[in-house]
């Protein structure tokens, strides 16, 4: 390559880069990039909106199955004593007999 044409691309591209520095800092362009920002706090502000309500539902899930388990304990508990009560006396049972 010659230095001619590495002169002429060097010159084309600088005359490029002006052209389109003064294209993205023109009104139209400044319009575009707010719209372009807006849009995407907007999406933002949905994307939080739907993990928040995802975060409560997941909490209130967690909050029922925890009370669900305290009541299965409770009744396990109840049918442990009720179980004992029954075992002491059979036992009671067995040494009236003897």
């Amino acid at each position: 390559m010659s230095n001619y044409s590495k002169l002429a691309l060097f010159v084309g591209g600088t005359l490029f880069g002006s052209v389109g520095l003064k294209l993205l800092g023109s009104r139209e362009a400044k319009q575009l990039y707010v719209q372009a920002a807006a849009a995407g706090l907007r999406a933002k502000d949905s994307a939080m909106e739907t993990v928040t309500m995802l975060q409560e539902n997941a909490a209130d899930i967690l909050a029922e199955a925890r009370e669900l388990n305290e009541i299965r304990a409770a009744k396990a508990a109840d049918r442990e004593k009720q179980s004992e009560i029954v075992d002491e006396s059979e036992e009671k049972e067995d040494n009236i007999e003897e």
